[in-house]
């Protein structure tokens, strides 16, 4: 017999000893871990776990399994872990020492009562947190790695601020950068500053809205970014004003930054968009068609004449338009490079210089 330690929410003790332990979890089955000399390493999930959603206090129930009982054996995150028999398993994490960090074993079949031995509380501060060896590593706070709103994400990330992804200096701050970039004429500055603009989705849309006519095409792109996440009164004029800027990236910019814009503004602007002359404009529009089921212009661009959009259509709304229902008069309102650029419009293309909303 070999002896292995599951741990569990310690409110689900009771019925543990009545039932045993379910497997869940197809095809993995029930945690185990066998019990081993060291007992950091016996225990080293339970700080990981503890973090978890659910139940607080864990315990530590005790099974003894045949030594031929088939199971699985290998580090987190495999997924291919080696099918052995329970004495093998724990012969090979043993052998393995300290590099058992991260190690698991999983029963695919329930722990009959009979074979759950005891159940016994256990120290809460035993294991690692988030991965093995992360103890005295620095935590990366990247907005892909800390996010924001769960536990102790603000102290961390006001602790060790990332370069790129924050926090944005205050609104006062930013405004102090504003005035300085400008007086110098330094547009790389500008764009810098706008980018932690985009990280606050807040600010003053009329201190920021007279760089729409900036002479720099940059700065204007990076305006787009900027503002698209904002639910500030005003951003949705700034942005119908871009989409008319007489440069295609900048329009191009305006399409894709407000993709998953949840505005009825956005949704006009994003459907006028679809109609640019500019192909890669109408090809970055694509994406937040899908995103609300405009099933009507996404068939119209389902035939644009450049291939680049009928591809970008192809791939991320096939599914989409072979569900939708058929409607009438589409072919009409199919936007053609010649079109498109003899008729030149607030909407349907760009005009001769930038336009107000």
């Amino acid at each position: 017999m070999t002896a292995f330690v599951h741990l569990a929410p310690a409110v689900h003790a009771a019925r543990i000893r009545r039932g045993g332990l379910k497997a869940s979890g197809e095809p993995r089955g029930v945690y185990l871990f066998p019990v081993l000399p060291s007992y950091p390493l016996t225990h080293q999930w339970l700080r990981e776990l503890a973090r978890r959603p659910g139940p607080r206090g864990l315990v530590a129930v005790h099974v003894r399994l045949p030594d031929d009982a088939p199971v699985t054996v290998g580090r987190y995150g495999d997924r291919s872990p080696e099918a052995t028999t329970a004495a093998g398993a724990a012969g090979r994490i043993r052998g393995l020492g300290d590099g058992a960090l991260g190690w698991e074993v999983f029963l695919p079949r329930a722990v009959a009562p009979a074979e759950v031995r005891r159940i016994r509380a256990v120290r809460q501060v035993a294991g690692w947190r988030y991965f093995p060896g992360a103890h005295g590593t620095a935590p990366c706070v990247c907005a892909g790695c800390v996010q924001p709103g769960t536990y102790g994400s603000r102290r961390l990330r006001e602790r060790r601020p990332h370069p790129l992804d924050g926090p944005a200096p205050a609104s006062r701050v930013l405004r102090e950068r504003l005035e300085r970039a400008e007086a110098r004429g330094d547009t790389a500055a500008l764009c810098a500053t706008l980018r932690w603009y985009e990280l606050r989705r807040r600010g003053p849309v009329e201190r920021l809205a007279s760089l729409a006519e900036h002479p720099d095409a940059g700065v204007r792109r990076r305006l787009a970014w900027s503002v698209a996440g904002w639910s500030t009164p005003g951003a949705d004029a700034l942005l119908r004003t871009l989409a008319g800027d007489a440069d295609a990236e900048v329009r191009e910019n305006v399409a894709a930054s407000i993709a998953y814009r949840r505005t009825p503004a956005a949704g006009a602007l994003l459907a006028d968009l679809a109609r640019d002359p500019s192909a890669a404009v109408r090809e970055a529009v694509v994406d937040g068609l899908v995103e609300r089921e405009e099933t009507a212009l996404l068939a119209v661009l389902a035939r644009d004449p450049a291939a680049a959009v009928r591809e970008t259509v192809a791939a991320l709304a096939d599914d989409l338009l072979r569900e939708a229902p058929p409607t009438e008069d589409r072919e009409a309102a199919a936007p053609t490079e010649g079109r498109a650029a003899a008729t030149p419009s607030a909407t349907a293309g760009p005009p001769s210089g930038p336009t107000g909303s």
